[in-house]
C-alpha cells in the first residue's frame, strides 16, 4: 500500500521522472557494470544491454507499476510482476541483488534529476521501489520453493540425447538430465533458461520455451539462429548453440518457469503463432494429444516461407491426431508448397474463431500487437488473450487497456 503522503508527491513528480527514465536507466546500468562488471556474467543479456531493451523494460516497469499505485494505491499490477517473477526465477535472482539495484538506480536519479530530488521525493519513490521489489522477492521466494529449486545454485547439466535440424537456421535440442534424475515439474507453454559459455569467458542466459509436451522424460527446445540486421548484432547465444553444441554434449539450465500456461479447462483454443512463436504453440499440442482433450482447437501460424516454418511436420501430425483441430497456415512467399496454406501475412478476416475462446499468442511484437487488434475486432475479449515476449520487452504492461 502506498501512503497517502507519497501518493502525492509521485502524482506531482511522475511526469519528470517518467520523461527521464531513459536517462536515468541508462546511467544505471552503466555505473552498476562499471562498478560490479561480474553482474554481466549470466545475469543480464548484453545483447539487451546493447539495444536498450532491457534499459526500456526497466524504465517501463517502473513507471508502470508507479501509475498502477496511483489508480489504486491498494491493488498492484499483479500480471505484469508475475511475468518478471518468472523471468528472474529463471534468472536465479536473489533478494540481494535488489538492494544492489537500489544502490544504483537512486544514485543514478539524483545524477540526472539533481536538486529535484528533494528528500520527500527521495522517500517516495524509494517506497515506490521496495513496495515492486517487495512484492517480487515475495512471489520469486514462492516459484523457488514450488520448483524446488535453491536460487544461489538454480541450474542443472542436461545431455544432448539428439540435435535435430529442423529448418536452414532452426536446431531442435532434446535434452535428459546429465545426473538421470528427476525431471523437473514442467507446464505446457513453460520455458527455460540456457546458459552458455562464450568464448571470451562471459556466460550469457536466453530463454527457450519447451517446444514438447512436459510429461515425457526428455525436454525438448528449439532454437533459432538470430542473425545480426542492420546495427543489431547477431544472437550470441543463439549461434552459439548452433556452431558447438552436437549429440553427446551438454547443455545447462534452468527450471521451467512461466506463467502463460495451458489451463485444464474444456473452452475452445486459439493457438496464434509467428516463426519461432511456435515452440509453445506445439508443446501445448502435444500435451493436449497425449492427455487426450476433445478440446476444440485452432492452429494459426504466420512464416517467410514453408521452408522456415519449424516443426510444421509435427504440428500437422499432431492436429490430425485431436478429434476437434484444425490448422491454417500463412506464408508470404511459397505458399504453393504447403497445401490449403494462404499467402501473405495473417488475416483473421472470415475465420469463425468461438467468442469464448481461449487465445494464445506468441512471436514477433509487431506481429503479436497486429493480430491481437484482429482477434478484439472478432470479437475476443481482451482479458482471453495471453500472449509471451521473450527478451525483457514489457509490452504487455501497456496493452491491456
Amino acid at each position: 500500500m502506498l501512503s497517502p503522503e507519497s501518493a502525492t508527491v509521485i502524482r506531482a513528480t511522475l511526469p519528470a521522472v517518467g520523461g527521464a527514465l531513459n536517462e536515468i536507466t541508462a546511467r544505471f546500468y552503466g555505473t552498476m557494470f562499471a562498478e560490479q562488471p561480474e553482474l554481466l556474467d549470466g545475469l543480464f543479456n548484453r545483447g539487451n544491454q546493447a539495444s536498450g531493451e532491457q534499459r526500456r523494460a526497466l524504465a517501463g516497469s517502473i513507471a508502470y507499476f508507479a501509475q498502477a499505485l496511483l489508480a489504486d494505491p491498494d491493488t498492484r499490477p499483479d500480471t505484469l510482476l508475475a511475468r518478471i517473477a518468472h523471468k528472474h526465477a529463471a534468472l536465479g535472482v536473489t533478494e540481494d541483488q535488489y538492494t544492489i539495484v537500489h544502490k544504483y538506480l537512486f544514485r543514478a536519479i539524483g545524477d540526472v534529476l539533481g536538486e529535484a530530488v528533494t528528500p520527500e521525493v527521495a522517500a517516495a519513490w524509494d517506497e515506490v521501489y521496495w513496495l515492486m521489489a517487495g512484492a517480487l522477492i515475495a512471489q520469486e521466494a514462492r516459484l523457488y520453493q514450488e520448483a524446488q529449486v535453491d536460487p544461489r545454485h538454480p541450474w542443472r547439466q542436461w545431455t544432448v540425447v539428439e540435435r535435430r535440424e529442423e529448418t536452414p537456421d532452426v536446431a531442435s535440442f532434446l535434452l535428459r538430465p546429465a545426473d538421470d534424475g528427476p525431471v523437473p515439474p514442467a507446464r505446457a507453454g513453460q520455458y527455460v533458461s540456457v546458459r552458455v559459455l562464450m568464448p571470451d569467458g562471459i556466460h550469457q542466459t536466453r530463454q527457450y520455451s519447451l517446444s514438447n509436451a512436459p510429461g515425457d522424460r526428455l525436454r525438448r527446445i528449439t532454437v533459432r539462429r538470430v542473425a545480426s540486421v542492420a546495427e543489431a548484432p547477431e544472437g550470441e547465444v543463439s549461434n552459439q548453440l548452433h556452431r558447438t553444441v552436437r549429440t553427446g554434449g551438454e547443455l545447462t539450465l534452468s527450471a521451467p518457469f512461466g506463467d502463460v500456461v495451458l489451463d485444464d479447462a474444456d473452452t475452445p483454443l486459439v493457438l496464434v503463432s509467428a516463426g519461432i512463436g511456435c515452440t509453445p504453440m506445439v508443446a501445448m499440442l502435444e500435451h493436449l494429444a497425449a492427455t487426450g482433450s476433445t478440446r476444440p482447437v485452432h492452429v494459426l501460424h504466420a512464416d517467410r516461407t514453408p521452408a522456415d516454418h519449424a516443426l510444421r511436420a509435427g504440428t500437422r501430425h499432431l492436429v490430425e491426431q485431436l478429434p476437434d483441430a484444425r490448422a491454417e497456415f500463412w506464408y508470404e512467399q511459397d505458399a504453393a508448397e504447403e497445401p490449403g496454406s494462404r499467402t501473405g501475412l495473417m488475416d483473421l478476416d472470415g475465420l469463425d474463431l468461438p467468442a469464448d475462446a481461449d487465445v494464445y499468442l506468441c512471436g514477433s511484437l509487431p506481429f503479436m500487437r497486429a493480430v491481437r487488434t484482429q482477434l478484439l475486432q472478432a470479437g475476443i475479449p481482451a482479458r482471453r488473450i495471453r500472449y509471451e515476449v521473450f527478451g525483457p520487452d514489457l509490452w504487455l504492461a501497456h496493452a491491456e487497456g
